[in-house]
Parts: structure tokens; sequence; C-alpha cells
């Protein structure tokens, strides 16, 4: 009882700070996106092409959270984004305290988009608001199609699921119509979007025009 009592008080701190958070970036107009994946799904090479195709058009920043090393946001400021990183030093997942701790790092009053790129994994993560609008899954076609069957909570709350490394399927054995059933049958207003990010980046389009539609709704809201 006392270990659900204190994961109890962990998640109602997490929540405190959140509010705070999403009242925060609400009045900056700023959309915040949280990516959740399990390592190697691909969220850093997402974040590359997004935030190199979409400069002209939007003024975007990433926090970077990884148990180690600056690579990823090494990767990310290589497109001329801010990037910030937090490394948890073990942790498995980036928190709201933690995202609060980073912002003095960005100038909100110049920024539209806000990824969130959270530590790689399907479960904790999941589970702490760190003030975003929306939790983006990853999927890559390299995992097994029955993820969103063995993790569905995090299935559960995305707006939007990106199965990337789509010009690898000849190569693997991954079922998309059964990933995207098990996923979908969790969350039925789930946005599904096929992806690669190498070559001419197919399926790219359709993932920038939900974003810019979630941009213009959070700029007006």
């Amino acid at each position: 009882m006392e270990e659900v009592s204190v994961f109890r008080n962990i998640l109602e701190a997490n929540e405190k700070n959140a509010r705070t958070l999403k009242e925060l970036f609400a009045r900056h107009h700023i959309l915040v996106l949280n990516l959740i994946s399990s390592p190697g799904a691909g969220k850093t090479s997402l974040l590359e092409r997004t935030l190199t195709e979409l400069r002209g058009e939007f003024r975007m920043a990433v926090i970077e959270g990884d148990l180690q090393t600056d690579n990823d946001a090494r990767r990310v400021a290589a497109t001329g984004a801010r990037a910030v990183q937090i490394n948890t030093h073990g942790g498995c997942h980036l928190d709201s305290a933690m995202v609060l701790n980073v912002l003095d790092g960005f100038d909100l009053e110049q920024t539209d988009i806000l990824f969130i790129e959270n530590v790689g994994n399907l479960v904790c993560p999941v589970e702490f608001d760190c003030g975003e609008d929306h939790k983006i899954a990853l999927l890559s076609v390299t995992e097994g199609d029955d993820k969103p069957e063995k993790y569905p909570l995090l299935f559960n709350l995305a707006a939007a699921l990106v199965l990337n490394k789509v010009d690898l399927l000849p190569h693997v054995d991954f079922d998309m119509e059964r990933a995207t059933r098990f996923a979908r049958q969790l969350n039925k207003n789930l946005t599904v979007f096929p992806v690669s990010c190498r070559g001419q980046g197919q399926g790219l389009e359709e993932w920038y025009a939900w974003l810019r539609k979630a941009r213009a709704a959070k700029k007006t809201a």
C-alpha cells in the first residue's frame, strides 16, 4: 500500500507542474507535442526531417530526453532549431518538473511548436504529463506489429501514430493492417501516418499537414 501511495503522490506533483506548463504554453500559443516510442523507432530522424522541411513556416524547438549523451540534441541543433538536452541518468521518462527546469533555455515568444522527444520507452513516459497538447506515438516496422496490443495505454492516449520506416516493409515481417487495427481498437480517433524519413520522405506531407492544422488550432485557442 505504501508504494501505491508514493506513486500517487509523485503523479499528483507531476500533474500540478503539468498544469503550470499548460497555462504557460497556452498563454504563448505554443503547440507542444510529446513524442513517445521504444528506442530506435526513429523519433530523431522524424524530427530532423520535420525541422528542416518546415523551418520556413514555423519557429520550432526541441527538448531532448535521454539517459546519457547529447547525441540526439546535436543532430537536432544541426537543423537550426533550438535544442535543450535533459539527461535522466538512468531515469526512464521525462516529467513536468524537468521540462519546467529547462524552459529558461527557450524564447517562448519566438516559439510556435515545441517537440518533447521523450526517453525511449513505451511504458513510463505515457504516465507523466509534460504539459503537452498531444502525445504522438511512433512505431517502426522493424518492431512487432502487436505493439499496440501489448502496450495499450500509449495508443489509447495518443492523438497520432507515426508508423515509421515503411521503406523497409519488403524486408521485414510486419503487418501494417494488423498494427493499425489494434491501435484503432484502442482509439477510434487515432490518426495514422505511414512514413519513411529516408529518400523522398514517403508520407511526410500528410504528417506536416496534421502539424499545420494542430498549430492553427492552438494559435486561435
